[in-house]
């Protein structure tokens, strides 16, 4: 019994002894991870390691502190394995152990990688640093901002700098680890982009250089186009002033010149798939600009020569010099005068009032054929600037529409002498001893309404419906005529169609009684027998 009792004192003295070590042995690597922890965090607050980073990135990291919680778990779980070690827990501690071995083993390679990472940080932070100081001492951007008008590029080369040293560093670091499945994808990419690096260069010199020269020239032809004061010949053609000739011949010599660059950047990239498809457009626009010049040629040259001839036809036509008669009043003589909204003196009521809503601006037959000759002259000439861009179908449509003005312009004449004819026929009848107003507007309204049939179907609008009407009108009148006469002229027409039988019967029996008694006659000639 005794004995008993001495191996239970034993092993429990044992036991709890031990369980009393492991639990020191975890509460002093407790208090170490949190010691080692808060100093990390306290070191790295010191050197402002937070700041300098989110300066760096643009970004809002709490770099220092995710350190310090790492070195913490980590020196804790050193305490953790200790104490299972301890307890004799193998198939616990031995785990940890194995884990912890291998971090103690790889720390060397972090602290390697660490250290160049914060090598590379620092030579990128110099460079940045001195090129932005460089570039801001030399005042190359404002020269730049004033000269050709670009946005400042000091920092855009400092960053570049920047971002390209620690590109160089990411092999040696990811090497450093010893993560080899990173390393070959990362050393094909900073190979290929260090290859591509003096095509970017030279496409990046050529584009700014390009954009440079483009600049001056536009400034300088803008200025010369200015100073030789053609925009006073915009203004006498009544072009908008709004329309600058020295602004656009210097955004054209822009476009020119860009067009030229672009295409020598794209061919310096050395990209096919990106650069062939643009060369080729830009090409295309390139050999398509002499025939838009020319096209503008056409058009620009058409539209003032046809001012200038409108305005002498104009001038000649106000001034009666062509045949010695107003022209002008020529609405006045066809009774169109409401149509131009021109004063009349004429004796006759219009057919149509004029409306009061309508504005009383009056329109000189001078300016319409003046406007006409302009008009039809720059459709002509669209046609074979059209032709010239080889916009077919535009050119087509073109054509369409001045067949269909020609015709337009006969069927107004046709009108135009129509009137002229249902009005001179209307005074006529009117100044007659036995003629009345109703009589002369009767006579005005058929023929205006047989002219309006001519013009319209010389106009080629709906012919089929313009004859169809006019022949339904015809015979409407005709039909009720014949209905007039036989329903309600019938006794009427019965005592004329006496009258005339007798007046022949009469006439019959005179010339009987007229012929005579001992006459020859032909029926003497005949044999009796």
């Amino acid at each position: 019994m005794d004995s008993f009792f001495i191996n239970f004192n034993q092993t429990l003295g044992s036991s709890v002894v031990t369980m009393i070590g492991a639990l020191v042995i975890f509460l002093i690597g407790w208090i170490l991870a949190g010691i080692i922890g808060s100093a990390i965090h306290k070191l790295l607050a010191k050197i402002n390691l937070n700041q300098k980073m989110n300066s760096s990135t643009g970004k809002t990291y709490d770099i220092a502190r995710l350190l310090s919680r790492i070195t913490f778990w980590f020196v804790f779980v050193i305490g953790i394995s200790a104490a299972l070690s301890f307890l004799r827990l193998d198939a616990i501690s031995v785990p940890f152990a194995n884990m912890i071995n291998q971090v103690l083993l790889f720390i060397p390679n972090l602290i390697g990688a660490l250290a160049l990472a914060v090598l590379g940080f620092v030579i990128a932070t110099i460079a940045r640093t001195a090129l932005t100081a460089t570039l801001n001492r030399t005042t190359l951007d404002e020269k730049l901002a004033q000269e050709v008008g670009v946005q400042p590029i000091g920092d855009n080369i400092a960053n570049i700098a920047y971002w390209f040293i620690l590109l160089m560093f990411l092999p040696m670091v990811l090497q450093q680890l010893g993560l080899t499945g990173l390393l070959a994808p990362v050393n094909n990419m900073i190979g290929k982009t260090l290859d591509f690096v003096p095509n970017i260069v030279v496409a990046g010199v050529l584009f700014f250089v390009g954009l440079v020269i483009a600049k001056i020239l536009r400034g300088i032809v803008s200025n010369v186009v200015a100073s030789l004061n053609i925009q006073a010949l915009t203004d006498k053609a009544g072009i908008s002033n709004k329309m600058q000739l020295s602004n656009m011949a210097g955004g054209f010599v822009y476009l020119l010149v860009m067009i030229t660059t672009i295409i020598m950047a794209l061919d310096a990239l050395k990209i096919e798939s990106v650069s062939r498809p643009a060369t080729n457009m830009l090409n295309q626009i390139m050999a398509a600009i002499p025939n838009i010049i020319a096209a503008v040629a056409i058009l620009g040259l058409t539209y003032y020569t046809m001012k200038f001839v409108a305005n002498i036809v104009k001038n000649l036509l106000d001034n009666n010099l062509l045949d010695n008669t107003d022209i002008n009043d020529l609405p006045t003589k066809l009774g169109l005068q409401n149509v131009l909204n021109n004063h009349t003196t004429s004796n006759h009521a219009p057919i149509i009032e004029p409306n009061p809503n309508i504005g009383t601006k009056n329109h000189k037959v001078s300016d319409i054929i003046s406007g006409l000759i302009v008009f039809f002259a720059m459709l002509f000439a669209a046609i074979e600037a059209s032709n010239l861009l080889g916009f077919n179908h535009i050119s087509n449509l073109i054509t369409m529409f001045i067949e269909f003005g020609a015709q337009i312009l006969l069927g107004a004449v046709v009108l135009a002498i129509g009137f002229w004819l249902a009005n001179l026929l209307a005074g006529m009848v009117q100044r007659s001893p036995s003629g009345s107003t109703f009589l002369a507007n009767l006579v005005r309204v058929l023929i205006m309404g047989l002219v309006l049939a001519m013009g319209l179907r010389a106009m080629g609008i709906a012919d089929s419906i313009v004859n169809l009407a006019f022949g339904l009108t015809l015979g409407s009148v005709a039909v009720a005529f014949a209905l007039a006469f036989g329903l309600g002229g019938r006794e009427a027409a019965a005592r004329l169609l006496k009258n005339m039988q007798d007046k022949a019967e009469a006439e019959t029996e005179a010339k009987n009684r007229l012929k005579p008694t001992g006459s020859f006659s032909s029926d003497d000639l005949k044999p009796k027998f």
